[in-house]
């Protein structure tokens, strides 16, 4: 038996080493590294970038890709986009950025905001078909980490932690890093972990607004305090309590004051 136990430990010790020897710490530290055990294939698909260029899956097959969706009007969205960039322009031959913008009505605003901030990977409008690949958006940003083989390895919900994203890539594009790797079940418990913002209420009817009614209702909701004593938003309390008896009449009230604006 101690022998056996021996022959495990140096073998968890061997694979560690393997992980470690292959790379050049980006940091100090040891980062630890979580990916999924079942990965699940992007079928092939193509998209209309904002600026009308068609883009298609298999152009950036062999390299990482980042899928990520957000929206002009979502604050960590934003907060995110230079971090994007920067890692974009740093592994631009081993990492593919694409954003997909959850923004509704015309493109126009988006493509000005896109030339404002300078973002220098594609960005395509969202369509129900991008929705069911890369399921369970519900909150803003959400981003899917793409492996080389096309599957999708990981998913963050909230604003991405950069140095967490960059060990991502480098582990996920054969780069060298000193990370300990984890394999885990994906986690779908609803949250707005990392100042994510909710674009789905429970208990509020969003579908009865225009876009530009929606898109006011979700900042506000986002924004304005919850009064029950939770310390949250209004949108961040009916996320994580849709009992609350407190926040779903002050959501409702936000909704039915911007949808009675002229």
């Amino acid at each position: 038996m101690v022998l056996a136990a021996v022959a495990v430990v140096g073998a968890v010790m061997q694979h560690r080493r393997r992980v470690a020897a292959s790379s050049t710490p980006v940091s100090a530290d040891t980062i630890t590294l979580r990916f999924f055990k079942n990965p699940t294939a992007v079928p092939a698909l193509t998209m209309q970038t904002i600026d009308g260029r068609t883009i298609s899956s298999t152009d950036w097959r062999g390299k990482v890709t980042l899928v990520n969706f957000w929206a002009t009007w979502c604050p960590p969205c934003k907060a995110e986009i230079p971090d994007l960039i920067a890692l974009q322009d740093k592994y631009r031959d081993q990492l593919q950025v694409i954003g997909i913008s959850e923004d509704e009505g015309s493109p126009d605003a988006v493509t000005r905001f896109v030339a404002d901030h300078q973002i220098n990977y594609p960005v395509v409008m969202t369509t129900p078909e991008l929705e069911r690949l890369f399921a369970g958006v519900a909150a803003l940003p959400t981003s899917f980490i793409v492996d080389r083989d096309g599957r999708i390895v990981q998913k963050h919900v909230g604003m991405l932690n950069a140095t967490t994203t960059e060990g991502e890539t480098r582990v996920l594009a054969g780069l060298r890093i000193d990370a300990a790797i984890e394999y885990v079940e994906p986690d779908h418990a609803v949250g707005l972990a990392n100042a994510a913002q909710a674009k789905e209420i429970p208990g509020i009817d969003l579908t009865r607004l225009t876009p530009g009614q929606r898109t006011e209702t979700l900042q506000r909701l986002n924004a304005e305090p919850c009064t029950c004593g939770c310390g949250l938003t209004v949108a961040k309390c009916r996320v994580d309590d849709p009992t609350c008896g407190v926040s779903l009449p002050i959501a409702r009230r936000i909704a039915d004051e911007i949808a009675a604006k002229p």
